[in-house]
This record gives C-alpha cells, sequence and structure tokens, in this order.
C-alpha cells in the first residue's frame, strides 16, 4: 500500500479538535452536566434577586453559555445569569416594567462590544496580584454566604444529606476520576430522596421549570430618547459590572490552567451574548466564578465544549427531564457549591507564614477588596476600591524612595545636589523642601543623572526650585536628564509655575 494512502488517517487525525478525543469529550460532556445541574437553583435565585419569572433566569443562562462557547475569548469559562447582574437592572424592573428590563440587556451588551474594541480587556494588567486574590477569596466568601439560607430553619434530614454530599465529592476521586464526584453525589442523593420519600427542599421548590424553548422578539417599550434616557444608566452600569466580573474570571482560569485568553474577543464575545439573550427575552449576565469552578477545577474541563453543553444540558434538563431535575434535594446542590467555595478560597493566602512575610500594604489591599466586595456584594466596587487602594499604596511606597544629596564644593562656589529615584506627583513636592534656598552660594547644579521625571507636577516643582533661587538672585543648572524625562521637561518647563 503507497505511503500517501496510510498517512491519510494520520493527517485526518492531526486536523481532529482535541475535545474530540473519547477521554476529554467524556470529560466536557460530564462536567457539562454537572454545570448545568448546579445552574438550575441559582438561575431561579437570580431570576427573584431581580423580580422576574423564573423562566427568564433560565433563558438567560442557556443563551449566555451557548452564545459565549462560540464567541467568547476564554474556553470552559461558565457564563449565565448572575446576582451581580440581577442586583444592577432589579430597580429597573421593579420601577418601569421587564420591557425596559430586556432594552438595558441589549444596550449593555452593544456598549460592551464598544467597551471591548475599545481595548478595555487590556486595563487587566494594571489588577494587582493582591487585589486578584481578594477578588477570588471574596466571591468564595460571596458562594458560600448564599449557600447559607438552604441550611437554616430546613427539616433535620438536610443535614445528613449535606453531610454526605462532601463525603462523597471528599472521597469518590480517590476511587475514580472518571466521573465528576459533584455528578456522582447528586445522583446518589437524589436516588436516596426519591426511594426512601424524604421530604426535603428540592430543586422545584425554587420555582416552576419552563416547558418550551424561548422566543425572540423585541422589547417592549416605546423607541425614543425617553425610553434611552431611562435605561442608559442601568445598561451601563450592567455592562461595567458585566466585563469586570466576566475578565477577573477569565484571568482566574488562565491562572489555573496555565493557558492565555483574549480579553478582548471576551470582552466583545459578553456583548453578543448579551445581546443575543435580550433579544430572546433573557434577563442578561456574566462569567460565573462559582459555575466556572465546578466546571474547570472540580470537573476538569478545558475546551467551549463542556461551556456549551451547560447550556444545551440545562434547556434539556427543564423541558424534557423537568420532573426529574425538580426532585433534585437542594442539599446535594449545596454540598457542591459549598465544595467549590473551599476548593476556590486561596487558603495559602491567609496562612501565619504568608501573612507574616507579605508586607502589610499588601495584604491591606487584599482585605479592602474582601471586606469591600462582601459588604457591599458588588464585585466592580470591591475591584476598584482594591486597585485604587493599591495605587495609594504603591505611590507612598515609591514616593519614599526619591531622595536628595548636597554636595559643596571646595571653594564655595557651588553645590551639586544628586537627586535620585522617581520623581510624581507624591515625590516631587517633597523633594522642594530638601533645598537650602538661603545658604547656598550663588550656583546650583540640579543632578538628575538618577532620577527619573513622570509628569507634569514634578515638572513643575523644579521650576518651583529655580524661582524660589532665582528670587535670591541665585542660578541653577538642570543637568543628567534621561531622553524621555528631558523632552518632558522640554515642553512644560516654564508653562506650569508662574514668576516671582
Amino acid at each position: 500500500m503507497p505511503d500517501s494512502a496510510v498517512s491519510v488517517p494520520a493527517r485526518l487525525r492531526s486536523f481532529r479538535p482535541s475535545w474530540l478525543s473519547p477521554k476529554v469529550l467524556r470529560t466536557e460532556v460530564l462536567a457539562g452536566l454537572v454545570v448545568a445541574l448546579a445552574l438550575i437553583p441559582e438561575a431561579i435565585s437570580f431570576s427573584i434577586i431581580a423580580g422576574v419569572d423564573p423562566a427568564i433566569g433560565l433563558f438567560a443562562s442557556f443563551t449566555m453559555a451557548v452564545t459565549i462557547a462560540v464567541v467568547g475569548g476564554r474556553p470552559a469559562m461558565i457564563s449565565a445569569a448572575t446576582g451581580a447582574v440581577a442586583l444592577v437592572i432589579a430597580p429597573l424592573n421593579r420601577e418601569h416594567g421587564f420591557g425596559y428590563l430586556v432594552a438595558a440587556v441589549i444596550l449593555a451588551g452593544v456598549l460592551q462590544i464598544v467597551l471591548g474594541a475599545l481595548g478595555v480587556g487590556r486595563l487587566m494588567r494594571f489588577i494587582p496580584r493582591s487585589v486578584m486574590v481578594g477578588f477570588v477569596n471574596s466571591l468564595a466568601i460571596l458562594v458560600f454566604m448564599a449557600q447559607v439560607p438552604q441550611l437554616w430553619n430546613v427539616p433535620w434530614a438536610v443535614y445528613p444529606l449535606f453531610a454526605a454530599g462532601l463525603a462523597l465529592m471528599a472521597l469518590f476521586p480517590r476511587i475514580t476520576t472518571a466521573v465528576p464526584a459533584p455528578l456522582v453525589s447528586i445522583v446518589i442523593l437524589t436516588v436516596i430522596t426519591v426511594a426512601a420519600g424524604i421530604a426535603v427542599p428540592t430543586v422545584g421548590d425554587k420555582g416552576e421549570l419552563p416547558s418550551s424553548l424561548p422566543v425572540p422578539g423585541l422589547p417592549d417599550v416605546p423607541f425614543t430618547l425617553d425610553t434611552l434616557a431611562t435605561v442608559a444608566p442601568y445598561a451601563f452600569a450592567m455592562a461595567l459590572v458585566g466585563l469586570m466580573e466576566s475578565l477577573m474570571t477569565a484571568q482566574l482560569v488562565d491562572e489555573i490552567t496555565d493557558t492565555r485568553s483574549s480579553k478582548t474577543r471576551e470582552a466583545v464575545g459578553q456583548g453578543i451574548a448579551n445581546i443575543v439573550t435580550g433579544f430572546l427575552g433573557g434577563m442578561g449576565g456574566c462569567a460565573m466564578i462559582g459555575q466556572t469552578m465546578v466546571n474547570v477545577k472540580v470537573s476538569g474541563a478545558r475546551t467551549r465544549l463542556s461551556t456549551f453543553l451547560a447550556g444545551a444540558f440545562l434547556m434539556v434538563l427543564c423541558i424534557v427531564f423537568g420532573p426529574v431535575v425538580s426532585d433534585i434535594p437542594m442539599a446535594a446542590l449545596v454540598a457542591v457549591m459549598v465544595m467549590v467555595c473551599f476548593a476556590t478560597f486561596d487558603w495559602h493566602s491567609v496562612a501565619p507564614g504568608t501573612l507574616k512575610r507579605m508586607p502589610a500594604g499588601e495584604i491591606t489591599v487584599m482585605a479592602v477588596t474582601v471586606a469591600c466586595v462582601v459588604a457591599t456584594h458588588n464585585l466592580a466596587v470591591g475591584v476598584v476600591t482594591g486597585s485604587v487602594t493599591a495605587m495609594v499604596v504603591f505611590a507612598r511606597r515609591v514616593a519614599r524612595l526619591a531622595d536628595v544629596t548636597a554636595v559643596t564644593d571646595p571653594d564655595g562656589s557651588q553645590v551639586v545636589y544628586a537627586v535620585t529615584g522617581q520623581l510624581f506627583f507624591a515625590s516631587s513636592n517633597e523633594v522642594v523642601g530638601r533645598f537650602d534656598y538661603a545658604g547656598d552660594p550663588d550656583r546650583i547644579v540640579i543632578d538628575l543623572s538618577a532620577a527619573h521625571i513622570w509628569d507634569a507636577s514634578s515638572v513643575a516643582a523644579l521650576d518651583a526650585i529655580e524661582h524660589r533661587y532665582a528670587r535670591r538672585g541665585k542660578t541653577v543648572e538642570i543637568t543628567g536628564l534621561n531622553g524621555p524625562s528631558a523632552r518632558l521637561h522640554e515642553s512644560l518647563s516654564g508653562e506650569l509655575t508662574a514668576a516671582g
């Protein structure tokens, strides 16, 4: 047989997507099923927060997951209806009605596409690690807090079921990892409760599951400038919150999987997914940290197939297997999410040894991020506050590195001030006070060869130094400027500080 004929199957296999291999395919399919099961009660809960019918949240989770699986930038990340988005749009639905909510979701999607095209994803590089750790830990805390009501004032049988679920997920991986432990736990606990007739809260108690697919349509609102003015603030807030949560989650998955993803594509993809969701009557959404951890960290999924199947299975489970899914005990799903919380939380970051070695500023940033997210239940507030705190800590730290030393010539004819470090708004004002304007000789040399000028504040500070000496009839020569510093100084010197 010719070599070319033998090599054809090999060539075809080389073009086969990785998820078509039996092992990967099994992992992705089972992971999608586990995520779909866990999505149902959460989507219903978020619908209640937004003040809409449970089917609206389930439709949103279906359309978000299926769409983002195709257009998103981070494989294996789960996007669906979320509590963060529900909190933003709930007042709009309450005050103006569901039609305005749908219009806001579509407009938020458009804004996310625009922000993505403008490169908002590149801002992720300015998020410090301490903020990222705080983000992860605060989300683990929020997910855990969301499970507590499911364990409060419930029949006593919930607690042994919950404990059994945790035990199964902890022990089953020692037997085999071929099937995700959360799926095994959900199936076994459901069989036990149904067979034994144990009366405990179930998924069906959360709300009625949809019996048909969503139908596309336009939002029921007047297409006027007044409508735009009403929905625009909510749409902008939703766009920012959704992008921030999605990009932070994508960054976390990048670290877990040791791969890179396109943040620009992810931002644009989130916008497309929200537009599709809006036209199909959903409440919108963004990336979900909890479900993503179930998919990536617990179930081991790595491709877009698991994300797509999570959405597809969600609708199949609701429409085809609704009665069966309704019998799943909430204790089983709560056990899954609690296990996810413990797996998500960065325990190393709060270990005594780590805290002892970590700078106080880093600990402060992490604590501020966690406190703000937990207090407000708003990830955007926590991340922005943590990032601003990190900037202040960094500015204070760098400002202390700027120093001034003076050397007077033996004959007393001139003094040379050597300025070292980074000159910017936080350090330049302090530098101004380090010169002896009255006692120095008539000629002063400021050597900046070991310094760098970063902003207009530093140029203004140098101008102020020259003016103070000039009032005393003394001359100042600035030397040693590197290229960028020299260009900035030349363009701004004399334009910022008035003489006299």
